[in-house]
Formats: C-alpha cells, sequence, structure tokens
C-alpha cells in the first residue's frame, strides 16, 4: 500500500536537500511511502531556478524578512511594492497543501565561524540571524490549525553558541504550538556515505499527539576517499563535462603556493620549507634573466634608479623583507589546504577560493608516469645497462669506480708542498708524478697585478710575461678573426654548433643525437614567467608527483552528492552535461556549499518517514538496530512524552 508523505522546505536554497528527500523510500510491513515535494520558498531567484530544475516543482522567490529586519540588513527602505511575508504566503507557496515534514535551512552566515565574533554581533548579522526565529513563527501560525508531523531545523555547529539565545526562543515556540524538540549533531558525510566529513547542527521536532513513534538515527556509513569519487570524472578541464568543471583561474603566486603544500595539510606546510635571505634555499624558478629580471635586494642593500617600468619581471624591484608572519596573515582555517586523493574532504562551504580552506586536491593523474624514468639516468657499476639505442642521452652513464689511481696517489702523484718546505724531486712527467705544486700564500690584495689570472689580451696589445703556471696569466687573446679559417670542410662551418633558432621560424630535421652543441637545438623563447597576480591555470607537479589544484565547481557538486558521474556518462559523450542556473563559478559554489548533501537528506528523510508511517498503521514501537537518534552525550530524540530514554 502506497501512503504520500509531503514535505515543504522553507530557506530552501538551491534545492538539493528537497531532491535528497524526494529520493527517499520509507518503508514498513505492508506500507510504502511516497515522498512528495510541495516546493519552497527563497529570497534568490537563481537558487529558486535551481530548485525547479532539481526537483520539477516550483519554489516562491519571496523575502522573509520583516520590515524592520530589511533596514537593518540592508541598510535602507525596501522598494516600492515589497511587503512583509506572512503565514498565508507559506500556505499559498506549499500550494495550499499541508506537510508532514517541515525543513528549514535559514542563513547561517551570522552563526559561521568565517565570520568574526565581532562582525556577527553587528545590526545587519543579527538581524539575519533573526530570520531563524521569524521563520519557525512563520511556518506554526501557517498551519496551526493541522500542526506538521515532524520539523528539521538544520544549521552550523556554531549556532549552537552563537545562537543560543535564538535556539533558546526557538525551543519556547515549539513547545507552545505542541512540539517535543531535541537538538543534536551529525556528520552528513557519514549518513550519506559521502566524500567529505560535514558536521552539522540539528534540530528535530515531533508533534507529540501526531507522532507518537520513535524516530531511529539513520545508519552510519564510513567516509569515502576524494579520489574513489573525483576518480570516476573526467579530468579537471575538460569540456565534456562542461563549464562548471573548468579550473579556476588562480593568481600565479597560488598556484607555486599549492605546488609546495604537503598533501593532507595546509599552508603551515610552507613554513617549514627554508628560506634563507629571503629565497627558497633548496628550490629555485629560474627564467630567462634580463635587464635583472625577477632580482631581489637584501633589506640591508640600496635599490637601483627606479625607472617607469619597475615591475618584479624587467629589473630588481622586490626586496627580502623578513617582516611577514604567514600565521598572522593567513591565521587558521586551513588557507592553501591540499587533500590527499585517498582522503575525504571536509564540509564544502560557500567560501571556495583555495587560500581560504582546503579546496585543492593532490591529483595523481597528471601527463602519465613521471619523466626521466631512463632519460639521464646512470647505471650502478655492479648493475646490467639498459637497451642500447639511438639516442645518446637515455640511460648510457655507468658510475665507474675505477678512478685509476692507486691508493698511495696522493701521497706522491697530485701532491702539494707547503711553501716552507722543499720541492720534491723534479721529473720528467709534466703532471702528475710529483709533488710539482705549491700552496702559495702570496694571493693577497694585489695578485692580479703578479699574475693578471683570467686576463685577456687585447689584439693589438703585447701580452704579459709568460710564466709556468698554465692558469696565472694572460694567456687568453681576443681575437678579431672568427671567420677568417671557415672554409669548405671545417667542421663548425655548416653543422649549426649552439645554433639558436628564432620563436617565429621553423627547425631542421630532428636527428637522433641532437644536443644543443652539436646543432641548432635550442631557441629564443619569447615566454616569461608570469606576474605573481596573474591569473592562469597551471599544471605543476609537486614534490610527492602529483597535480596540487583547487576543486572544479562540478567535483565539488559531486562531493555533496548533488552531481553523480555515472549518472551522467552517456549523456556527457552526447554533448550535454550538469549544468546549475547561471554562469557565475562563484554564485554556483556558494548555493553547493549551503546546500544540504543529497544523499544525507535522503537518509533522513527515509527514518523519519518511517516514523510517520508507524504512527499512521497505529503503532509507537519498532524494534531497531540503530540508536534512537541522540548525539554522542544527548539523550533520546523521540519518546512518548517527552521523557528521556
Amino acid at each position: 500500500m502506497i501512503s504520500d508523505i509531503n514535505h515543504f522546505h522553507l530557506f530552501s536554497g538551491a534545492g538539493v536537500g528537497a531532491a535528497g528527500m524526494q529520493d527517499a523510500r520509507p518503508e514498513i510491513p505492508g506500507l510504502t511511502g511516497r515522498m512528495v515535494c510541495l516546493g519552497g520558498i527563497d529570497v534568490d531567484p537563481a537558487g529558486a531556478a535551481d530548485f525547479f530544475g532539481f526537483t520539477g516543482v516550483r519554489c516562491t522567490v519571496r523575502d522573509l524578512f520583516s520590515r524592520q529586519q530589511y533596514v537593518a540588513f540592508h541598510g535602507r527602505e525596501p522598494p516600492g511594492g515589497w511587503t512583509e511575508a506572512m503565514p498565508a504566503d507559506i500556505r499559498a507557496a506549499a500550494g495550499g497543501c499541508r506537510p508532514h515534514i517541515l525543513f528549514l535551512s535559514a542563513p547561517c552566515k551570522g552563526f559561521s565561524g568565517l565570520l568574526s565574533h565581532s562582525r556577527s554581533l553587528t545590526a545587519k548579522y543579527q538581524a539575519l540571524n533573526e530570520l531563524t526565529l521569524r521563520g519557525m513563527w512563520l511556518a506554526m501560525e501557517a498551519w496551526k490549525d493541522d500542526p506538521v508531523e515532524v520539523i528539521l531545523f538544520e544549521n552550523v555547529p556554531r549556532i549552537a553558541s552563537r545562537g543560543r539565545h535564538f535556539l533558546n526562543q526557538i525551543v519556547q515556540l515549539l513547545r507552545h504550538y505542541g512540539y517535543i524538540a531535541r537538538e543534536t549533531a551529525h556528520d552528513c558525510g557519514e549518513l550519506g556515505g559521502l566524500a567529505q566529513s560535514r558536521k552539522r547542527f540539528l534540530m528535530i521536532a515531533r508533534h507529540a499527539e501526531k507522532v507518537p513513534a520513535f524516530i531511529y538515527e539513520p545508519p552510519q556509513r564510513p567516509l569515502r576517499a576524494v579520489g574513489e569519487v573525483l576518480g570516476r570524472m573526467h579530468l579537471p578541464g575538460d569540456l565534456r563535462a562542461g563549464p562548471m568543471h573548468r579550473i579556476p583561474n588562480l593568481s600565479w603566486k597560488t598556484w607555486v603556493r599549492l605546488a609546495f603544500v604537503e598533501a593532507g595539510s595546509d599552508w603551515r606546510s610552507l613554513n617549514r620549507l627554508a628560506v634563507q635571505d629571503g629565497y627558497l634555499q633548496d628550490y629555485i624558478l629560474v627564467p630567462e634573466m634580463r635587464r635583472g629580471a625577477l632580482g631581489v635586494h637584501s633589506m640591508q642593500d640600496n635599490a637601483g634608479v627606479i625607472a617607469a617600468r619597475n615591475y618584479p619581471l624587467n629589473g630588481a624591484f622586490s626586496v627580502a623583507d623578513p617582516r611577514f608572519d604567514p600565521s598572522a596573515a593567513w591565521k587558521d582555517g586551513q588557507a592553501y589546504g591540499v587533500r590527499r586523493w585517498d582522503a575525504s574532504t571536509g564540509t564544502v562551504a560557500g567560501q571556495q577560493g583555495p587560500g581560504q580552506g582546503a579546496y585543492s586536491v593532490a591529483d595523481p593523474r597528471h601527463h602519465g608516469p613521471a619523466k626521466h624514468s631512463n632519460e639521464f639516468r646512470i647505471v650502478r657499476y655492479e648493475a646490467a645497462a639498459r637497451a642500447v639505442t639511438g639516442a645518446h642521452g637515455t640511460g648510457q652513464c655507468v658510475a665507474d669506480p675505477r678512478t685509476g689511481w692507486p691508493k698511495t696517489a696522493h701521497g706522491n702523484k697530485l701532491a702539494v708542498t707547503a711553501y716552507e718546505d722543499p720541492a720534491k724531486t723534479i721529473t720528467g712527467a709534466r703532471f702528475g708524478s710529483g709533488g710539482l705544486c705549491v700552496a702559495d700564500p702570496r694571493g693577497g690584495p694585489d695578485a692580479s697585478k703578479l699574475h693578471g689570472k683570467y686576463h685577456t689580451a687585447r689584439w693589438h696589445e703585447h701580452a704579459h710575461a709568460v710564466i709556468a703556471g698554465n692558469a696565472n696569466g694572460a694567456f687568453s687573446v681576443a681575437d678579431p678573426r672568427p671567420g677568417l679559417a671557415r672554409t669548405r670542410g671545417d667542421h663548425y662551418l655548416t653543422a649549426g654548433h649552439y645554433g639558436v633558432a628564432a620563436w617565429d621560424q621553423h627547425v631542421g630535421a630532428v636527428s637522433a643525437s641532437a644536443c644543443h652543441d652539436n646543432g641548432a637545438w635550442s631557441v629564443a623563447d619569447p615566454r616569461v614567467l608570469p606576474g605573481a597576480n596573474d591569473k592562469l591555470v597551471c599544471r605543476i607537479i609537486a614534490e610527492d608527483g602529483t597535480w596540487h589544484r583547487p576543486f572544479t565547481t562540478l567535483e565539488l557538486a559531486a562531493l555533496q552528492s548533488l552531481y553523480d558521474p555515472d549518472d551522467y556518462a552517456e549523456a556527457e559523450e552526447q554533448g550535454a552535461h550538469f549544468q546549475m542556473h547561471g554562469n557565475s563559478d562563484s554564485a554556483h559554489r556558494e548555493r553547493i556549499g549551503n546546500a544540504v548533501p543529497k544523499k544525507a537528506a535522503r537518509a533522513m528523510a527515509e527514518e523519519i518517514g518511517r516514523a510517520i508511517l508507524l504512527s499512521r498503521a497505529g503503532e509507537s514501537f519498532q524494534l531497531s538496530s540503530t540508536p534512537i537518534w541522540v548525539r554522542p552525550i544527548a539523550t533520546a530524540l523521540a519518546v512518548r512524552g517527552g521523557e528521556g530514554a
């Protein structure tokens, strides 16, 4: 036998929770519940459009503020034609029908930990917080003659502290209308078997006369790994998945920071990098250096001339400033946090930037296997060599322990005689057969005058004195005749050694032995590194071999169980894709972050629907393997007469 269970949503948002409740199928022996959505009401037109897209039911766009709250929040009087919403408007939004389940998810910004305590106390956010109490009053008055069986009030956990006085008033209001209310806490990720941990506050109230049956806690499921969900999706940026799967444009400095964040950690891992004199001691990015590009001055140095084009990329217009405290700048909140591929995420919130939380993932699916697995490989002396190929740079080197010198080499050959000691016997060998070097202390400030070390003589001048040391005098000359000996048959005439190809030209045939010093195998690349604040999409492979990148909007929808890649696999191949209303990624992310996960809503609706069916069948008790819905330190959720269990 089929029995309809109606549900209505106040502050409905995008309707993700409503869609989840529609999927619920509560059952008891002999009776099956069919969830019927009566609609929703919200102030956001884009959210209302999504509500209709996900549920197929109309959502009413209506401001639920009182006039006083409107003025406090917006700082101005409402426009002409604006009227306060009344209980009759709530009944009209439900199509004149009475719901059996009422779900409220009031605005939570004023209660969120992302908002400072001082700002939460301002008139603007206090008016937003008061909307929770007004919304509950409107719902109670709308159906006071025939009360709703079960009411769910969901919000952020911090409402239990920041909104304590509002919750106390709501509980008193519910009791006045005949409800028994319990405050609980749950993890939506465990209720829906999601790949994110989403701790939420939930106040659940049952009408004492209409629902005498217990409402049991939904079964808890283990959290899934991020990669288990994302691994079934197209790679980010793949157009087959639609525009919501595009990679966010981030500043260059953000990409670099993400690349250095350890997987499973956040911005605090950047503090473990070795920084010396304002530079990363163990890493360096080396662009083509021109005109002092990317030059950094020490805090104790003086700067050069300040030019008109004083950008970091075209001169030394940067400073190594030691006065920087990352902890003070980023505070907390796991800024630049990177999730492991095999771990679950935290709560998906409306704030979605990589610098605002752990909204990036260490994605192992980059361009295939790691490079240099064979190229530039050095084979151990006792190991077998790799296959000999035509290319000369693929693992054809050996670590040869045979230096050729006996153990006594440094006692006689290559010996350096102390300045005050007599030299050893002079032999016929030019080098390597005796102590024919001396430790000469006469370096000093005038060494260049004595030896002229590394001096290059002009072509039209005389040379310095010729002395015995082959690196201690002017044994170089600036010869103006570089092309005089270039005739047919000369090896360097046509081979293009150290040749540099122009960016807008083509190159010759690529040979198996192509290297920078045996042909035109270099290019004049005009592309410099981007500026620190330049917005772009990068693929920087981190030290752990994965691509540390932000979640795409579509991936956040998948983590919220709003989007299932398996359901859209066929459609995406045909050019169709999942799309929310509008073109703004930030608006999509805010609505996704504010939503109750679809699978978690379904799990809650099935347990509540089962209790309603039991009450309709005249039963007040059912044996269950799951506990009565409680939080870890709370008493039972639903008991006859409101007494503890």
